[in-house]
């Protein structure tokens, strides 16, 4: 990554480094997908049990990797500043060891209150089985998963986005071979069903673990650092900074993604073809989120970068670059969904009730964009500040305290019904979204003035 000294080199920059994020954000994506029709096509029994799991796992593990994604900001802090390799290492050195650390507490913390939670769900025998055999299978790789966590957040605080990038591509076809060979029992493997996703899942996990290991030891840049040449013993006082501010960082993530599990949760009372369509809604706004996640996290790097060489008014340009590129970026996918919301809707669903209820939830997913187009850039930006404590605080009152209540009030205490939720949404985001802006201003003007000298 270079210092830029104009806008049209900082588009290139944030170009460069966010198109690959946003590749390996859609790879992600398609490996749930891909669990998700693989496990499909084997019985509903264990699709069910696998989308149980699924939504028990989901936001521990974005909360608690977003605690390691601490470590970006922390390098490119470093890096931005000139400091000495050694320092850079020892950092993603503490790094990793708090990661498996992590790992152990989540496996048993899992080993004692899964089955409790799963029991109080009042599934049936088949689905309550495929959900704990597919959680159990996919907790044998925990360790590589946390970990390579911490290494892709190294590699992307290099600016070095597109490695990250071709490694999650690597994942895609290893996933769906061990998931073909172990859900069906191919190739003299055994048959398991919604397990077999699991412990493919697992096996890919360890896989790109090695991978990227083994590209930071012998690759340049990253073996520039010396990150795995020197065994360095545990820093309490490391583990302390990436935990101030990993934590913030993993509760912001918690609470905008266990919201939507809430939401989906409380639903549950309405016809199936409303949860149905509310469903697919959902999923597709979740995959145009990844547009304004993957900016979020490209402005993370680039102005921490230059945060880090107290370059503020190139960290401000940067800012509102990329909020500039997430709003226009919404605008088109808001204007398809306005022009094609039951074109959009048939891509899921032939069925004419859900067809007509999900062209309808899309129109709401397209207030989703512009809230989303301005406030997770607007995340990423602080984040890259290092400033993690008051966007926690803004995001727990936007989305469980503004949010999840006034879309409860709409749906059962008005005619909106299930779309009142939708509407609460709309409003917790858009809440986000204004303090947000709000704080990234008052900390450019204030705490980071551009005429500010170091």
């Amino acid at each position: 990554m270079n210092q830029t000294y104009n806008k049209k080199q900082k588009l290139q920059q944030l170009l460069v480094i966010l198109i690959p994020i946003l590749v390996t954000q859609l790879a992600m994506y398609s490996m749930t997908f891909i669990d998700t029709l693989m496990t499909g096509r084997y019985n509903s029994q264990d699709l069910a049990g696998v989308a149980i799991g699924s939504s028990l796992w989901v936001p521990v593990f974005t909360g608690l990797s977003g605690i390691l994604l601490a470590v970006t900001p922390i390098v490119s802090h470093l890096v931005g500043a000139k400091k000495q390799s050694k320092e850079v290492s020892f950092s993603v050195i503490q790094g990793v060891y708090l990661s498996i650390i992590m790992a152990v507490l989540v496996f048993a913390g899992g080993a004692l209150s899964l089955n409790p939670i799963l029991s109080g769900m009042n599934l049936e025998n088949r689905v309550h089985d495929t959900a704990f055999n597919y959680l159990a299978a996919l907790s044998t790789g925990l360790i590589p998963l946390f970990v390579y966590n911490v290494l892709r957040s190294f590699i992307d605080a290099l600016g070095k986005t597109r490695v990250s990038m071709i490694i999650t591509l690597l994942s895609l076809p290893i996933n769906a071979v061990f998931n073909y060979m172990l859900i069906y029992g191919k190739w003299g493997l055994p048959e398991l069903g919604g397990a077999g996703a699991g412990y493919a899942s697992s096996i890919t996990y360890w896989l790109i673990m090695l991978i990227s290991f083994f590209i930071i030891h012998k690759n340049s840049p990253f073996s520039n650092y010396g990150v795995f040449r020197n065994l360095h013993a545990v820093s309490i006082s490391k583990w302390k900074e990436i935990l101030i501010i990993g934590i913030p960082i993993g509760l912001s993530i918690f609470f905008e993604t266990s919201i939507f599990s809430a939401v989906t949760l409380l639903m549950s009372t309405f016809e199936t073809a409303v949860i149905a369509a509310h469903q697919i809604a959902l999923n597709f706004a979740s995959l145009l989120y990844m547009i304004p996640l993957s900016i979020s996290m490209a402005l993370t790097i680039v102005v921490g970068f230059e945060s880090g060489a107290a370059r503020y008014n190139d960290a401000k340009e940067y800012s509102w670059i990329g909020v500039g590129i997430a709003v226009i970026m919404a605008l088109i996918c808001a204007a398809i969904l306005l022009a094609f919301p039951k074109e959009v809707a048939s891509i899921y669903t032939k069925d004419s009730d859900v067809l007509k209820l999900t062209a309808n939830f899309l129109i709401y997913a397209m207030f989703f964009q512009l809230s989303d187009a301005i406030q997770a850039p607007v995340q990423g930006a602080l984040r890259g500040y290092k400033d993690v404590n008051v966007t926690f605080i803004m995001s727990l009152i936007s989305y469980w305290i503004i949010g999840l209540p006034f879309g409860y009030y709409l749906a059962n205490h008005t005619n909106w019904g299930a779309y009142g939720y939708w509407i609460g949404l709309i409003t917790g985001l858009a809440a986000g979204a204004i303090t947000l802006t709000g704080r990234l201003i008052y900390l450019q003007n204030k705490k980071y003035p551009a005429s500010m000298k170091v």
